[in-house]
């Protein structure tokens, strides 16, 4: 790892660790959750070349499972988690074996429509709640020892949660692994051509890039001590795609600062009502015109140093 981008990531654990006694923890940790599930469709998107506009599928399917493994099964904070990302996984499996046989649009399009369909399954489904969703979830026990009711608690432990999973997606993408995606995405029939099965490249990123979605989505749930059909609606898809742009598609920390701007809009400005929507299209269309690379990107291409 380049000594700046240790620095970055020291750099955001100094700021994740002091965060709660500045701002409301609650509010950092949604930062946060998001910040994990921006990272994970980057992965896909921005180092696998492969747009998904339904990777709400996966954050919401997790939650669901991990709010009704935490309040009917009564497992542990870490357990629930864990069951959320396996789940996320298995669907992304399922899902990503049929969308990777398209290409382009098509697979965008796949992926929605399966996205659509996991909606319309959670809005029916007995134990999602229908409309009111999965409501007071207790947050339990960490390793059945440690009360996650406390803000101060679970924050330190959605911290540590986010933090490994930034550090897999890292330690992913600088991987060989993470160079044949590279290469894939850059110039998909000359892998092919020096050998690689690309198709199982990409539907390992695919499944990859679920399980983590899946992670940030459970952790949300425990968070919140709600999963409903938001988390799991076509315009969550959308919001991660606008979080990867603004901060950068392809860079590693473009993603977080992309969450972090988001994010703090919806929470500050939301008196404003539906002038939030307007408010984020704004933001979106300058940082387009201006920062095409995203605003990580951009500096990194001013420094001339990947970031």
């Amino acid at each position: 790892m380049p000594a700046l981008h240790k620095a970055i990531f020291v750099g955001l654990l100094i700021l994740g660790l002091a965060a709660p006694h500045v701002l409301y923890p609650v509010f950092v940790m949604k930062v946060l959750c998001f910040a994990l599930f921006a990272c994970a469709f980057n992965l896909l998107l921005g180092f696998g070349g492969l747009l998904s506009f339904g990777h709400a599928a996966y954050f919401g399917s997790a939650s669901y499972i991990s709010a009704h493994a935490a309040k009917v099964w009564g497992l542990t904070p870490e357990l629930a988690i864990l069951s959320g990302t396996l789940a996320a996984a298995v669907l992304g499996l399922a899902i990503g074996s049929l969308a990777i046989r398209r290409q382009g649009i098509y697979f965008a399009m796949v992926t929605l429509a399966f996205a659509q369909m996991v909606f319309f399954f959670s809005a029916q489904a007995p134990f999602t709640g229908g409309e009111d969703g999965i409501q007071s979830v207790p947050r339990g026990h960490l390793l059945g020892m440690i009360s996650m009711a406390p803000d101060r608690n679970l924050y330190f432990f959605v911290l540590g949660v986010v933090f490994v999973g930034l550090l897999i997606i890292y330690r992913i993408i600088h991987s060989p692994f993470g160079q044949v995606l590279k290469g894939i995405r850059d110039n998909e029939p000359r892998m092919i051509s020096l050998g690689y099965r690309t198709s199982r490249y990409k539907l390992a990123v695919f499944v990859l890039s679920a399980a983590l979605a899946g992670t940030a989505g459970a952790t949300k749930a425990i968070v919140f001590q709600l999963a409903s059909l938001t988390d799991v609606y076509w315009t969550m898809s959308g919001e991660v795609v606008l979080m990867t742009l603004l901060g950068g598609m392809g860079t590693v920390f473009g993603p977080i600062l992309g969450a972090a701007i988001i994010v703090t809009m919806q929470n500050y400005l939301a008196t404003f009502g539906d002038w939030v929507t307007i408010g984020q299209g704004i933001i979106f269309v300058v940082a387009v015109m201006l920062f095409r690379e995203g605003i990580v990107g951009v500096i990194a291409k001013l420094i001339r140093r990947p970031l």
